[in-house]
């Protein structure tokens, strides 16, 4: 709620342009951060964008690593996000995440991803450079297999609470998620 008031009070996003999946309203199913809820959302996170957009995907939950099972990744691992319902439907893997709001970007629009979440780190969004602080300095992050990971020239930025090889210590089980889109 915090990320809606700072969206919509202090960077003068609309408010109709905003989605939250939380679980404080159970009746509500279709908020409710489902893997299916997940999907149909970063879908309308990036549809009909265009040059000027500037949209922002934020997740505060929680998240896992697992093998990475098709040479995508550097470390050898995808990061994933964690539905309610993983135990039954499964988790949302980082390359679909890119697939799904990185690829299709169209030059001129932005996208800003905050992700605080345990176990996911700085490649959530398999962006193909990611920055090393401590050196100061932009590093590839183009896997072995070479698949594409880049935007349709679009920019997107991905912010996280932790780097590969890290993790971050989980505080609570809730999980939510809240997708925001600004058409300028």
């Amino acid at each position: 709620m915090n990320m809606e008031d700072l969206l919509i009070k202090t960077l003068g996003f609309p408010a109709n342009c905003i989605r939250i999946l939380s679980e404080d309203d159970p009746l509500d199913l279709d908020r409710i951060p489902t893997k299916k809820n997940i999907e149909n959302s970063l879908k309308w996170l990036v549809e009909d964008c265009q040059r000027g957009d500037s949209l922002v995907f934020y997740f505060s939950g929680h998240g896992l690593r697992q093998s990475d099972f098709k040479d995508d990744e550097l470390y050898g691992f995808d990061e994933t996000i964690c539905p309610v319902d993983f135990m039954k439907e499964g988790i949302v893997l980082d390359n679909d995440i890119n697939e799904t709001i990185v690829r299709p970007l169209k030059e001129g629009v932005t996208l800003l991803a905050i992700v605080d979440a345990s176990n996911i780190n700085g490649t959530i969004l398999n962006l193909e450079y990611v920055y090393n602080h401590k050196l100061n300095a932009w590093k590839e992050n183009i896997p072995p297999s070479g698949v594409r990971k880049s935007t349709n020239g679009g920019l997107a930025i991905s912010l996280s609470t932790c780097e590969d090889n890290t993790t971050v210590s989980d505080a609570s089980i809730q999980c939510d998620q809240s997708m925001f889109k600004e058409h300028i």
